[in-house]
This record gives structure tokens, C-alpha cells and sequence, in this order.
């Protein structure tokens, strides 16, 4: 192999390995188009090693006591804080989000999750009943055992953090398949988990989802999947797991809606916009608000506001300090994304505002960069007024009355996020009671915050993350106890 290239390892029972057969998959710069690190290709073989080395571990770690299983996972946000940019550059340069607007911000929230979760380690309770004078009826959550977990490539250190904490804080051992586009990251903050923990609990592979993801899905000693990823591939995962009645909690697609009311301060919302829309993400976000909903009273006004502040946004190198927006991350999501914008101009040339195809030269040309696009009054026909793109590419259309616009917004096949901007409380509440969506932001656009209770609806998901709730429902099961009180025929002491 080129010197250039670094060989990263994957991280089974405490150490860092080669796949058993010793072949590898390479990891694309996609800001450059150019191979810079290349990862073991994992597969079935390697998958009951990691399976095995979990299921051994979890007969001790169950056994630890939270506490102790707090005081850990204190020491692996300390561990991570050390090497916070060192991750951050790592995620730029696998996945192509910009350094100073995303990278960073996604380390920092990673080990703030790493924190909140630790802090936990004492509210893994269950409940007590009273039924009757003469029984003690109480619930205990208890961990399933070996989680399989599967993570994308968009924020990989945060979604790969958000399923091995709240898993091993709760006395579960953990398999995780990292993204074949974006591992690195993912497989550091394994190497500090297990600088600390005993060998065997946080296991992290990494291969392609059809050899290692499906046989991970598929194991006899996995009864917990927990995925973030694709509505497809979710579906998939779900008739898999079904097979043996694996518990499953999904995370999956979205095509989220935005409404805009005639009241809003026309500066503040446009921006607000932006963030919901994650444009300096590429939309690369399965929250994206990628449908927006304006009053046709000012609508007008609003998209030059907009348009304007979009133009300002610089497309460029993510390792850029002066770059907002990086590239997407490989080639194939670059085709897809222009293949959308491509069939909406040809659609209606006059319904793009802004931005459009890719240029064909220049720096910009030399990676996989899209610039931020919008079209207004799209026809229903074409795919990207209902489709998820997962690209910086906005849908705009105009409403008169409420009625008509909510009916619109829950005409999708998703329901995971939506936002809400207006200066007046009631309708904007009444609207969020109204739209089909698990996660509603009112006159904000920001990310998921922890204690949010996140997750969708329809075939945006099942399940929840980011809350206390989230962890014990996704990561302990119920067990019922029942007590007799009374002497039962048993000698009095």
C-alpha cells in the first residue's frame, strides 16, 4: 500500500485486529476524491468473534454495579476531551463535514453525551405497584445482554456514542458496525473506551452491511438491534430481527417539513431556516427540514431574504477554517443528489432560486461539493417534493389557511421532524399538536439537545434516544416481580 495510507484496526475483546481474512476496505477523502485510510473488511467470521467476546464479557459487567459503570465511563469523556481535535479533523476528512461548523460541534456534544450518560448511572429503576395488602409487586430493568448496533456515516461519532454508553452504562456488552465510509472516528473513541473498560464490552467492527451488518442483525445471541440509518435498510433490519424476535429500535430517514407564518421577523427565521435545513451540513441530516412551507402573504419577500443570505454561505474545503459547508461524502451520494436537481430543472427551469448542478470546473469540481439549492412550487410529480435526498437541496411552496397546510405537511410517508416559525404561541402550539411528527421545534432550528426525547414516526422509526427514557426503553428490558407477603405455609422467624 501507498505509505500515505493509513491502516486503521478494528477493536474485538479489548484489541485492535485485522478481519480473519485480512482484507480491507479503503476510506475516500471526499473533499479530494483521493483514498487516504483503508479499514478491515469484516464479515460473518469476524462478527461471532466479536459476539462471543461480548456475550463472555457480559456475564461480569452485568454484575458491575452502576456506580462503578459511571465512574468508567467518566474517565472515557476525559480520555476523548484529550484528543477532541485530533477527532474532529478525523470526521472532516472521512465524511467531508466542515471542521468549523460541524466537526468540532460533534465532538463536543459526544462528550457531553459520554458525561450525561455516566451521570445516570444511579436512575436505572423500575417501578412498584400496589395491588394488593398482601404482595409486593416491583419492575427491575435489566439488560438484554449483547446489543448489535449499526451507525451511518453523517455524524459518526455522535450516533456511535449514543448507542455504546447508554448501552454499556446500563449492563449491556455492545457489537457496533461502524460505516464503511466514515469508521475512523468511530473506531477511536473504541480504542479509548477500551482503554478503560474490561475487554469484550464495547466491540467496534467495520465492513459493508450486507457481510457484517446482516450477520450481526441475524445473530442467535444479539437480542437487541439498535439502528440508525436508512428507512429501506430499516425495513430490512426489521423482517431480519422478526425472524428470532429480536427487540429493534430504529432510527431512520426523514423528510421534515418547515411552516413558515406571516408573522415571523423575515432576518431571524431565514437564518433559522438555514440551520433546520442543515445547509452547512449539506443536508446531510436525516432531521433536514428539506420541505418548507411559507405564507404566500410574504412569501416573497422571505425567499429574497433567504436566497441572499444563502448566496453567502462558502462551499468548500472542510478542513477550511473559512468554509460553512464541506462536500457530500462519496461518489454515489453525489449522483444521487444531482440526479434530484438535475429531473426538478428539467421539470420547470423557472422554479430553481438558487443554486443548481454542480460545476463542472474549478476547485469545487475536484470533490464532491453541491452548492445550496432551492426550487419553488415544485410539481408533485417530481421526486424531490417526497423523497428524502440527503443533499443541501430545499422545497419550497406557499399555503393560505391552516388547514390546508397541515393536511400538506402529513402528506409523507416520514414523520421524524418538523419546525414551526411564528411570533404567535397559539397557532405554532397548535400546529406542532397537529403535525405527525415524533420531534417538534418551535422558532428554533438547532440539533437534537440531551433530555430531548428524539425519535419518529411512521417509517422514520421506533424507538427513542437522546432522554433517560430513551436509554432504558432501547436499552433494559422489563421484569415483573411479584412477592406473596403473607406466611404462605412457611414457618414464621
Amino acid at each position: 500500500m501507498n505509505g500515505s495510507i493509513k491502516t486503521y484496526q478494528m477493536v474485538i475483546n479489548g484489541k485492535l485486529v485485522n478481519s480473519c481474512e485480512d482484507d480491507w476496505i479503503n476510506v475516500e477523502n471526499p473533499a479530494k476524491k483521493t483514498i487516504f485510510a483503508r479499514v478491515p473488511r469484516g464479515k460473518a467470521a469476524d462478527v461471532n468473534i466479536a459476539v462471543a467476546a461480548a456475550k463472555k464479557a457480559f456475564t461480569t459487567w452485568s454484575k458491575t454495579s452502576a456506580p462503578d459503570r459511571g465512574k468508567l465511563l467518566y474517565a472515557i469523556a476525559d480520555g476523548l476531551e484529550k484528543i477532541k481535535e485530533q477527532l474532529a479533523q478525523t470526521i472532516s476528512t472521512e465524511n467531508g463535514n466542515a471542521l468549523r461548523t460541524q466537526s468540532r460541534a460533534e465532538v463536543n456534544v459526544t462528550v457531553d453525551i459520554v458525561r450525561y450518560v455516566a451521570g445516570l448511572a444511579r436512575e436505572i429503576k423500575g417501578s412498584t405497584s400496589y395491588l394488593n395488602a398482601g404482595t409486593l409487586d416491583y419492575t427491575r430493568r435489566e439488560p438484554y445482554g449483547v446489543v448489535g448496533a449499526i451507525v451511518p456515516w453523517n455524524a459518526p461519532l455522535m450516533l456511535a456514542a449514543l448507542k455504546i454508553l447508554p448501552a454499556v452504562m446500563t449492563g449491556n456488552t455492545i457489537v457496533l458496525k461502524a460505516s464503511e465510509e466514515a469508521p475512523l472516528a468511530v473506531l477511536e473513541l473504541a480504542r479509548v473506551c477500551n482503554e478503560h473498560l474490561p475487554p469484550g464490552v464495547v466491540n467496534v467492527l467495520t465492513g459493508s452491511g450486507i457481510e457484517c451488518g446482516a450477520p450481526l442483525v441475524e445473530h442467535k445471541d444479539v437480542p437487541k438491534i439498535s439502528f440508525t440509518g436508512s428507512t429501506a435498510v430499516g425495513k430490512s433490519i426489521l423482517v431480519a430481527a422478526s425472524a428470532r424476535v429480536a427487540a429493534v429500535t430504529l432510527e431512520l430517514g426523514g423528510k421534515s417539513a418547515q411552516v413558515v407564518f406571516p408573522d415571523v421577523d423575515l432576518d431571524y427565521t431565514a437564518e433559522s431556516v438555514i440551520t433546520a435545513m442543515r445547509f452547512t451540513r449539506q443536508g446531510q441530516s436525516c432531521t433536514a427540514g428539506s420541505r418548507m412551507f411559507v405564507h404566500e402573504s410574504i412569501s416573497e419577500k422571505f425567499l429574497d431574504k433567504l436566497v441572499s443570505k444563502l448566496k453567502n454561505i462558502k462551499v468548500g474545503d472542510p478542513l477550511d477554517e473559512a468554509s460553512d459547508a464541506g462536500s457530500l461524502v462519496n461518489a454515489k451520494q453525489f449522483a444521487r443528489v444531482t440526479n434530484y436537481i438535475r429531473e426538478a430543472i428539467d421539470s420547470n427551469k423557472g422554479t430553481l432560486l438558487v443554486g443548481g448542478l454542480p460545476p463542472e470546473s474549478g476547485p469545487l469540481s475536484e470533490g464532491y461539493f453541491v452548492q445550496p439549492t432551492v426550487f419553488l412550487n415544485l410539481p408533485q410529480e417530481v421526486r424531490m417534493t417526497h423523497e428524502e435526498v440527503f443533499g443541501p437541496v430545499l422545497s419550497v411552496s406557499t399555503w393560505k389557511h391552516e388547514s390546508d397546510v397541515i393536511e400538506r405537511a402529513n402528506d409523507s410517508d416520514y414523520g421524524l421532524a418538523a419546525f414551526i416559525w411564528s411570533r404567535a404561541g397559539a397557532p405554532a402550539i397548535r400546529m406542532a399538536h397537529a403535525l405527525d411528527a415524533g420531534w417538534i421545534q418551535i422558532n428554533q432550528g438547532g440539533g437534537q439537545q440531551l433530555g430531548h426525547s428524539y425519535g419518529g414516526f411512521k417509517q422514520s422509526g421506533a424507538g427513542r434516544e437522546f432522554s433517560i427514557e430513551g436509554m432504558l426503553d432501547s436499552f433494559t428490558d422489563t421484569k415483573q416481580i411479584s412477592v406473596n407477603l403473607g406466611d404462605a405455609g412457611f414457618p414464621q422467624l
